[in-house]
């Protein structure tokens, strides 16, 4: 049977090339991928028409029939996915021993969710709150395009997305 991981995205506004082009280099290297959503139906992406077919809610999230648990950013992420639905299933996947993380502008939602205390992690900074944020959260800031911290592994947006899937499929 395949490896299969779980990519969380925001029901509106969640970023099209983080999610699909993960999603599609993924599957390349042999994983099952499938999506999850604040809400089910037809999720949107930002800035596009692009729409995918969500039949999982993140509160109905079985982690244990993952290999991966992932959140994906955009400029939904925040306002949908920073919640204590989406904070349960990353703690679980974390303390479960899952293979687990974030991309974009997501790494934050895994900040306040209090489950980086102690790792290294990248993310989007375009704004240059990421670094106090992480040092806040108990974790180090690395400005990269992807890194892996044992079994997290989290990236600084679209524009690493091939590193993103890459690192996720050295750890899996």
């Amino acid at each position: 049977m395949p490896k299969k991981v779980l990519l969380i995205i925001a029901f509106e506004d969640f970023q099209p090339v983080e999610c699909f082009e993960t999603k599609a280099l993924l599957e390349k290297g042999g994983l099952e991928v499938e999506l999850a959503s604040d809400k089910i139906g037809e999720a949107t992406a930002v800035h596009t028409k692009e729409k995918v077919d969500i039949k999982l809610s993140v509160k109905d999230v079985v982690v244990d029939n993952y290999d991966g648990v992932f959140l994906i950013g955009g400029p939904g992420a925040m306002e949908r996915l920073d919640n204590s639905e989406v904070y349960q299933a990353m703690k679980e996947a974390k303390e479960k021993g899952k293979i687990w993380g974030a991309i974009c502008i997501a790494p934050r939602i895994l900040a306040n969710a209090d489950l980086l205390q102690g790792q290294k992690v990248t993310g989007w900074n375009g704004d240059g709150n990421l670094k106090d944020i992480l040092h806040q959260a108990g974790a180090e800031y690395i400005n990269k395009k992807s890194l892996i911290d044992g079994k997290l592994v989290t990236a600084s947006g679209p524009e690493a997305v091939p590193e993103f899937a890459q690192s996720i499929l050295e750890v899996i």
